[in-house]
């Protein structure tokens, strides 16, 4: 009777613990598409540089390879393309065909995020994309991508061959500034733009230039001659004529990854027209056609390199969207502030 007692009982512990061990990993499956990259405890925080520019890689090359499932992914990680919110393997996950040439990491070890901007092939047709990839336990929680299907922006980054060599370039220790410094800085850059009237404070070094979907948009004089070329200014010249008037809005000023070491800060905003100031009277008196006549939106990812809290190159990607679209990251109020956020 005592022998039979003790096999119940022990029969009893070895199926308790087998539906413990069932519990177990069938809650482990629950959170992530596979195992995780490695069984430590450290963390995207934890990565360097190297690791985060990493896990870009392995995006990369599951998007073309069309399976996320190659990825380590919470169970439901946010992935957003162009302001929408979908499924990873929709949209651009069906059309990546291959990566192109151009490439450029912003890496922010500090929050365990990494921003990218690269060319693509999208069924063989040149396109620009900029990512952001955030995660934690070496998986990724956050996707947000830009695709700006310019394909000849994209070959004209190309043609670059490499980004800036100053977004490269480490800031001396001794010169380096806080996260919020860098993004005080950047701001200024939006908030001097938005109904731009030439009279602000705009922190520019003297040799700063900006490209746009590949294209050099200030010291770059027109082959035609006309009465006020805009994009032979520099920088700060543009900003002083007040010609910028005309981006009525620039809001849901999203400032994700700052690359302290490099003095770089990745922002994600959108710049809505309202379509109704076909004029503008730039700071010397002079009166310019403005040729928006509709209601519309830029998205917007745009990289700043601030040097002792001045920007001295800025590399934006562009893609028009609706006319007051959200970003799919913000409630409808953050979606229409002009007011900074991270």
């Amino acid at each position: 009777m005592k022998s039979n007692l003790i096999t119940f009982l022990l029969i009893l512990i070895s199926l308790t613990s087998y539906k413990n061990l069932i519990s177990l990993d069938s809650s482990a499956s629950d959170d992530v598409n596979r195992p995780a990259a490695s069984d430590s405890s450290d963390s995207l925080v934890t990565c360097d540089r190297s690791c985060l520019e990493d896990f870009v890689n392995q995006y990369l090359t599951a998007l073309v390879a069309h399976d996320p499932s190659i990825l380590p992914l919470i169970k439901n990680v946010k992935y957003t393309e162009n302001g929408q919110r979908l499924k990873p393997g929709d949209g651009l996950w069906n059309t990546a065909s291959d990566r192109g040439s151009y490439k450029l990491y912003i890496a922010d070890p500090q929050q365990g995020q990494v921003g990218y901007f690269g060319t693509i092939r999208e069924n063989g047709v040149p396109a620009i994309l900029a990512l952001r990839l955030k995660g934690d336990n070496h998986i990724i929680s956050e996707i947000e991508t830009l695709v700006a299907r310019d394909s000849i922006g994209a070959m004209r980054l190309e043609k670059l061959g490499n980004p800036h060599h100053v977004f490269l370039k480490n800031i001396p220790v001794s010169q380096r500034t806080s996260r919020e410094e860098l993004i005080n800085t950047a701001n200024m850059y939006f908030t001097g733009l938005e109904r731009n009237d030439g009279k602000g404070v705009y922190p520019f070094t003297d040799n700063c230039n900006r490209i746009e979907n590949g294209k050099q948009t200030t010291n770059h004089p027109s082959n035609n001659s006309k009465p006020f070329d805009i994009e032979a200014l520099g920088c700060k010249e543009q900003f002083e004529t007040g010609f910028f008037r005309f981006v009525t809005r620039i809001r849901d000023r999203r400032f994700k990854v700052v690359d302290q070491e490099r003095g770089l800060v990745l922002a994600f905003v959108f710049f809505d027209h309202t379509g109704n100031i076909h004029n503008v009277k730039l700071s010397n008196g002079m009166t310019v056609p403005i040729s928006v006549i509709r209601p519309w939106t830029w998205e917007i990812v745009e990289l700043f390199k601030v040097e002792n809290g001045l920007i001295r190159q800025i590399e934006a990607i562009c893609q028009e969207v609706p006319y007051g679209m959200n970003s799919g990251w913000s409630s409808w109020e953050e979606g229409l502030s002009n007011q900074a956020g991270w």
